[in-house]
């Protein structure tokens, strides 16, 4: 049994790592798809950002439809669909072709996670080995970034941008054949699934909104009437979805989840810490590339301390985290990113890899593998089963809705101080927007430590599997009645 365990996790997490894989694979190939689609330099964040945004806006509706049909059966769709996509992004012949399938791509993921997170968490009950099998999904959820970065460098370079998005076809029949074989069938949680469909629908507008809003102030200015009256329709959006949830009787997010302190605390977290990091991949993969005239194998290369420091602590921070608890992690983990982040603030034009990039490659692995396993911990644990595809929905919400926010927010600090520092010459203007952009990143993390202290509590015993989430969870449920 303990052996069918592992292999169930084994399957779920290389489909999660197909997932993550794709967030960054395509940085390092950016470059040389601007260049044979002919895309612009205000249209070219949108292969990333149209996946984050997707994969975002739609997670919240994959963890519900998880817990109403089914985690593998969802699961099994979400992957036939990302293989299929893969397939046709690695086909496309045009920048309008390739950004809309990557945003179809984005949805088919949305499937993906969450339900292979809640997978997890039925499988492993709370304690030691879930610690455990936490510490290897986060290794997964964040390093898959990393390895991205190298990969993307040495396919783009051997064999051109198109493999990419080749390679997860062969991956993805062979892993829908034994998940299919392997993986149990999980019961429905609900006997009359009803989905809630308002709420899918607005709030998947609202995220959707909130990102396109940032993602074009940087054209449309960051006060004008196009920026704030979109930033406007977003939170009306939101104000809908919060009062639907109030009212519906079968909500898509029961609001009593949010009565479980550290699911809140944890969610508020994870949002800033992967805006902080998704942002510094894109930033620094144009800094290696454009400044330092790196080749796209060589860019990915240097990124490599990144997923050996990350996984030789994601493999121990599960020891640590049972026997001290997960606050003291959650606090000093961001702060270690954040000095990373100010040291790359401060790269000049002519800097170099040792100086400039190695102490952050090293400092920012190093506090993301303290921080990760921790936040999926407080974000999950003690979660009643009937909820924990919401959860997992939830907090992977946080991370890529983060991850989409940050990158927008983030490349248009550095268009926005690019385009105002043209005297400083072409090249000189271009980092002045890097480090102003990574600084930006500094405060994400800032925020995440404060919310940490304030925030996360640690529980005084660990919890038996279930009780304590639910009995907040019905006191919630109680006061909200």
């Amino acid at each position: 049994m303990k052996q069918s365990k592992w292999l169930t996790f084994t399957l779920v997490a290389i489909a999660q790592f197909m997932v993550v894989l794709d967030i960054a694979i395509t940085n390092v190939a950016l470059p040389t798809i601007k260049q044979q689609l002919h895309f612009n330099n205000s249209s070219l964040q949108w292969v990333i950002t149209a996946y984050a945004l997707t994969f975002g806006g739609f997670l919240l509706l994959g963890g519900r439809l998880a817990d109403l049909f089914g985690r593998r059966r969802t699961l099994l769709i979400g992957m036939s669909a990302f293989t299929t996509f893969s397939l046709l992004i690695g086909l496309s012949h045009s920048a309008p072709e390739l950004i809309i399938l990557r945003a179809l791509q984005g949805l088919s993921a949305a499937l993906m996670s969450p339900s292979a997170l809640s997978i997890v968490l039925t499988t492993f009950g709370d304690g030691p080995e879930r610690n455990r099998a936490l510490g290897y999904w986060t290794l997964v959820a964040t390093g898959g970034a990393a390895v991205g970065l190298l990969l993307g460098g040495f396919l783009t370079e051997y064999f051109g941008w198109r493999w990419n998005f080749f390679i997860n076809v062969p991956v993805g029949v062979l892993m829908i054949a034994a998940i299919s074989r392997f993986v149990p069938v999980h019961a429905k949680e609900e006997n009359r699934p009803t989905l809630d469909l308002p709420g899918a629908v607005l709030i998947t507008s609202s995220l959707l909104l909130l990102v396109f809003a940032f993602s074009k102030a940087p054209n449309w200015g960051w006060l004008s009437g196009s920026t704030l009256g979109t930033l406007g329709a977003a939170l009306v959006l939101l104000a809908g979805f919060l009062y639907n949830e109030y009212r519906a009787k079968h909500p898509l997010m029961p609001l009593s989840i949010f009565g479980i302190r550290n699911v809140t605390g944890a969610n508020f977290m994870m949002a800033p810490i992967y805006a902080g990091m998704l942002g510094m991949f894109f930033i620094t993969t144009l800094y290696v590339q454009n400044i330092l005239h790196y080749s796209p194998l060589k860019t990915g290369l240097s990124f490599l301390p990144f997923p050996l420091i990350l996984g030789f602590m994601s493999t121990r921070i599960p020891k640590l985290v049972g026997r001290y608890g997960f606050k003291r992690f959650l606090v000093a983990g961001p702060l270690i990113v954040a000095i990373g982040l100010a040291l790359l603030s401060r790269v000049p034009v002519h800097g170099s890899y040792l100086a400039d990039l190695l102490p952050t490659f090293v400092l920012m692995p190093l506090g993301m593998g303290m921080t990760f396993m921790p936040i999926i911990a407080a974000a999950t644990s003690g979660v009643p089963s009937h909820l924990s595809g919401l959860a997992s929905g939830l907090i992977t919400t946080s991370q890529q809705m983060g991850g989409a926010l940050g990158l927008a927010i983030l490349s248009g600090i550095a268009a926005s101080v690019t385009a105002s520092s043209a005297y400083l010459g072409r090249a000189g203007a271009l980092v002045h927007g890097f480090d102003r952009a990574i600084l930006a990143g500094v405060a994400f993390m800032l925020f995440a430590v404060a919310l940490a202290i304030f925030i996360i509590r640690q529980p005084k015993r660990p919890p038996v599997e279930g009780e304590s989430a639910r009995a907040e969870v019905l006191r919630a449920s109680s006061a909200h009645a």
